[in-house]
């Protein structure tokens, strides 16, 4: 399964930086560990767009994972891997790394293993879920983050919609 991270997993203040301001959104950490115990990978992918625009050092994006990989932990769930973009297209030019481009995907694909058809992307934008359903997959909304403003765009595409994070799990794992 692929899991956005800001809005989905964790709370999105805008352009997470500081380790301390990380917050596992309700749900999530249990969520992620229902999917360590069914065996399911969990793989984050994320636009990161704040480290070519300079308000995120490289450093400071990877305390902020490793604050999550100690979030989750301290709740017996883990990612397999996260995958992120740090482009931004006014600056860097266009990239087939930033969401909704597939490049992340395929190569989170490629190092797991994973049948891309079978996939799943949870997200509160529909830019994170239209890279997946490109290669074959679904995706469904979160209410969460921004996700309540795309709710109705996402229905109208053929996406389904849940609460937040345990719920989007919920309903994958019952068919």
């Amino acid at each position: 399964m692929f899991l956005d991270r800001d809005g989905t997993l964790v709370h999105d203040p805008g352009f997470l930086r500081d380790p301390a301001d990380v917050v596992l959104l309700p749900g999530a950490a249990g969520a992620i560990a229902q999917l360590n115990r069914a065996g399911l990978a969990a793989i984050v992918v994320t636009n990161q767009s704040g480290i070519a625009r300079g308000l995120i050092l490289p450093e400071e994006y990877r305390a902020v994972e490793q604050r999550i990989g100690e979030l989750l932990a301290a709740e017996g769930a883990s990612l397999d891997a996260t995958f992120h973009c740090p482009h931004y297209p006014a600056i860097t030019g266009h990239c087939d790394c930033r969401k909704p481009g597939t490049l992340l995907y395929r190569q989170a694909a490629e190092e797991f293993h994973l049948d891309l058809a079978r996939s799943w992307a949870v997200g509160d934008r529909l830019s994170d879920l239209e890279a997946v359903r490109r290669l074959g997959g679904r995706g469904i909304l979160v209410r969460t983050g921004a996700g309540e403003a795309y709710a109705g765009d996402a229905v109208r595409a053929g996406y389904g919609v849940a609460r937040d994070l345990a719920h989007a799990v919920e309903q994958i794992r019952s068919g």
